[in-house]
């Protein structure tokens, strides 16, 4: 099978002045200017102050086919958007070269490709006229892109007054829709509402089902996990590792250390908090129960927490909770000693507290974990949202499946009624 993508030895250089700024501005470009028409007088070579080269990309190489859904992990700086803006003919590389076969479809920047001062409808048409379409392949794309983007009452406004996420809505359905076969979407997705970002995923989903090309960039590693069956993590802008989105989105959490491991110790003492501080969380530690072998929670597996909590006279507490959120903050589990009906007494000095969640039945993700004491329902002695970030990880016992589970609650479940007699047709 041919690539549609073929990257390799690709570079970028940039020219760093005194104060860090890439390459001069203008007013520094007429200052330079001058000073060598008077340095032709004086005799005095005229020197602009001093520049460094700093390389946003170095010897990048990689591949890709029709139906790949590739990402692109690593952190700010790592040389990702520099990249994608090399591959959308927007940046001139310093070295190597890039070649994709097939149409190109770019969503990089809020606006970018859009005309302010025209309409919706008129820059859904010349996007399209860019893309090289003809005007009939344009209107039979038309009503799917209004639908999609949900911007029919806006359609013959002028952009410039579209918001951020109407141009995004907008940008998206068009880059989408209009048939590229190569389909580049940066980190800009992130500006959408969560019900469209939903809607963004599941169209990039279809374009790779339909032998078309994506490359993605993002930093919510459950979208990735979801989307992508490879991924590329950059680092300063080298390729570090290329290979199945798994192993790369855990090899990134574990360099970057963007998320807390499991069994290492987190110190809670300046934690965002809220309470009376009568008694509080000093450190806690988590785990998976000794499930998997490097001791991670996985999704359908226990959690164990060790809470250190320090209390500055005896108190008593009937209320203590861990909870785990999704990244907009919504609560999705909540184990709360409430339930037990069973008060704690807390001494004086240092407390450690164990508790054990035997299922967390969370689809594998990132989530946010948070702690609170208190005696309900009237005082709150400690809150801390967040007081860590956890990954939960695909449960070995799951086996593999043929595409990504949607939702984020797994349940447990059972076919019945399967009329296993009959001959199976594989494919």
């Amino acid at each position: 099978m041919k690539s549609s993508i073929h990257v390799e030895g690709l570079s970028k250089c940039y020219s760093l002045n005194q104060r860090g700024v890439m390459d001069r501005n203008l007013t520094e470009n007429i200052k330079y200017q001058l000073g060598r028409v008077a340095g032709k007088f004086t005799g005095r070579k005229y020197e602009s102050g001093k520049t460094t080269d700093y390389w946003a990309l170095k010897d990048v190489s990689f591949e890709a086919f029709p139906g790949d859904c590739i990402g692109f992990v690593g952190r700010n700086g790592a040389g990702k958007s520099t990249l994608l803006k090399i591959l959308s003919r927007i940046v001139e590389p310093t070295a190597g070269r890039a070649t994709i076969r097939g149409r190109l479809g770019c969503l990089l920047e809020v606006g970018t490709g859009f005309h302010p001062e025209l309409s919706g409808r008129e820059n859904i048409f010349l996007n399209g006229s860019i893309l090289g379409m003809t005007r009939r392949e344009i209107k039979a794309k038309f009503d799917e892109i209004i639908a999609f983007a949900d911007l029919d009452k806006f359609l013959d406004t002028p952009v410039k007054r579209y918001s951020s996420g109407m141009f995004v809505r907008l940008a998206f359905a068009v880059a989408a829709h209009l048939q590229p076969e190569v389909l580049i979407v940066d980190e800009v997705l992130a500006v959408g509402d969560a019900s469209f970002q939903k809607k963004c995923l599941g169209k990039m989903r279809d374009v790779s089902q339909e032998g078309r090309t994506v490359l993605f960039v993002s930093h919510d590693m459950t979208a990735m996990r979801r989307l992508c069956n490879r991924a590329v993590l950059m680092s300063k802008g080298q390729v570090s590792m290329v290979g199945p989105t798994g192993d790369i989105v855990s090899e990134y959490l574990a360099r970057e250390s963007v998320l807390t491991p499991a069994g290492m110790t987190v110190d809670l003492t300046n934690a965002r908090r809220k309470g009376n501080m009568e008694a509080r969380f000093t450190s806690m530690v988590f785990d998976g129960a000794g499930m998997s072998d490097r001791n991670e929670v996985i999704s359908g597996g226990p959690v164990r927490l060790k809470l250190n909590i320090n209390a500055e006279k005896p108190v008593m507490t009937d209320s203590i909770a861990v909870s785990f959120s999704d990244r907009t903050g919504y609560k999705l589990v909540n184990a709360d000693s409430l339930r037990l009906d069973r008060p704690v007494h807390l001494r004086a000095g240092d407390n450690e507290i164990e508790v054990r969640l035997r299922a967390l039945n969370l689809q594998p993700g990132t989530y946010t974990l948070g702690l609170t004491l208190a005696r309900w329902p009237e005082t709150t002695y400690d809150s801390i949202e967040p007081a860590c970030d956890i990954e939960v990880a695909p449960n070995p016992a799951d086996g593999t499946t043929r595409s990504p589970i949607e939702g984020v609650v797994r349940c447990e479940f059972d076919l019945l009624g399967v009329p296993e007699s009959l001959p199976f047709a594989g494919v």
